[in-house]
Parts: C-alpha cells; structure tokens; sequence
C-alpha cells in the first residue's frame, strides 16, 4: 500500500517528492487523521489530495457524507487546476449508500485511484456506534484500497487516509472504544490539537506517527483569517512519545 504517512508529511510541506532509488510504493499502514471539531481534518485531507494529484500516479477518490462547502485555501502549484481535476468527489449520505458504494467498486471501471479518503468516518458510524459496524466498515475500507492498489498494478498501489471527529477527554467510553478498535486497522496516526492562536488566526499541532516506521514528527498548521493555511516545522523534533500511550482512550495528545 503506497505510503499514507510520507502523503500527509509532504502535504504538511516538511517532506519531499522521492529522490532516486526510493520506493513510493513500499507497504505502509493506512493512516487514520484525528481531531476534534474544526481542527483542520478536511483541510489536511485535501491538501493530501492534491499532494497525490500532483504525483501523475492516477485520480484521487475523496468520500464525504456532504460536499465541502469550500476548498481550503494554498498557495503555489498546490492549485493547479490539473491537479483539481484529478480529484473525484463522492458524497454517499448514509453508511448504506457508503458500503455499497464500497462494495462496488471491485466492478467499476476506469483508472483506479491511487488514493482514497474518507472525511468524517464519525457521521456514518453515529448511525450504528456498535464495535461490529465500525469494524466492518473500516476493513471494507482497507479491502477496497487493496483492491484498487491490485488494478494499479506491482509498484504503485492505492493508499489510504480516513478522517475521524474525536471525544473530549471524559466523553462518551463507547465512542472510547470505538477509537480503540479502529487504531487496530490504522496503526499510522495523525493528531490534531489546538494551540495558540494569533490575532483572528486558528493555529494546529499536527502530530504524525507514522505506525512505528519512522520517527514521530510535528507541525504548526495556522489558518489565516483568509482562510489560507500555512504549515511550519514545530520548533522541535524532539518529543515525549508517552503523550500519545493515552490516546486508545479516545482523548488527544
């Protein structure tokens, strides 16, 4: 499966496209973007679309519940309207409507895509919070994205990023388990945290652990007043990974 955590990492602008002799497409873990409301979820997952557009490995599949209401904002190449029209949206508007469209995707035709993303996986499961349905969902999900990654052919394969709402700490200990469940199909992480902002500025720390084949890694992500996002390095690379043992209990680093 083509590798989620170098996606995200290079839309956080931190990394860079693969030099010589690296393997884009070698396994990695599907990644599972957490947050909780309005941290920047949809956001980052566009900007990993776009990322995965510009690469020329095949179109991009973006699933919501509802169509977004803007595009987030970048600057640069980032907006090329090639990259854009590589990116299909599709707004399944109930779990039913999604696992059918999942489950037929083994007959559509056309290219396959090299990346699929799912943007609020809470708004489906809120229909049936039970651990079997969302333990079904997300294997249909890991199954589809093996499935496209088999059409694309040795080499490329389809990777995978899925966006989930979480809990304050203290909420609800079935939506607790819920999290629990589903970090065992996402081993590769990333979490967003709210810090502090500057005058009618919204400023995110972006924690991504990448299923322990790498280094854990952090950004600051400010939205402008704008509406323009703006990734930096986080002044130190250097972190307690104890902050993180927590967060199968649904609450953020």
């Amino acid at each position: 499966m083509w590798q989620m955590a170098e996606t995200l990492r290079r839309a956080l602008n931190l990394g860079s496209a693969a030099g010589p002799g690296k393997n884009t497409a070698e396994a990695e873990p599907p990644l599972l973007l957490l947050g909780g409301p309005g941290s920047g979820k949809t956001a980052l997952l566009f900007a990993a679309a776009l990322e995965a557009a510009g690469e020329g490995r095949g179109p991009v599949l973006f699933l919501s519940r509802r169509p977004l209401q803007s595009l987030p904002r970048r600057t640069g190449p980032a907006l090329d309207p090639l990259r854009l029209q590589k990116i299909r949206f599709q707004y399944p508007p109930s779990t039913r409507e999604l696992l059918r469209l999942l489950c037929s995707a083994h007959e559509a035709r056309g290219p396959a895509p090299s990346l699929l993303l799912l943007d609020g996986l809470e708004e489906y499961l809120v229909e049936d919070p039970g651990s079997q349905e969302a333990a079904y969902l997300a294997a249909l999900l890991l199954d589809t994205a093996v499935h496209f990654s088999h059409r694309v052919g040795p080499g490329r394969g389809c990777g995978l990023i899925v966006a989930l709402q979480t809990q304050e700490e203290g909420g609800d200990s079935g939506n607790a388990l819920q999290l629990a469940l589903l970090q065992r199909y996402f081993p590769a992480q990333c979490w967003l945290q709210s810090g502090a902002p500057g005058p009618g500025q919204c400023c995110l720390r972006a924690s991504l652990e990448p299923g322990g084949l790498g280094p854990r890694e952090e950004w600051w992500v400010t939205f402008q007043p704008n509406g323009e996002m703006t990734i930096t390095p986080w002044p130190t690379q250097v972190v307690d990974t104890s902050s993180h043992k927590g967060s199968s209990s649904g609450s953020q680093p």
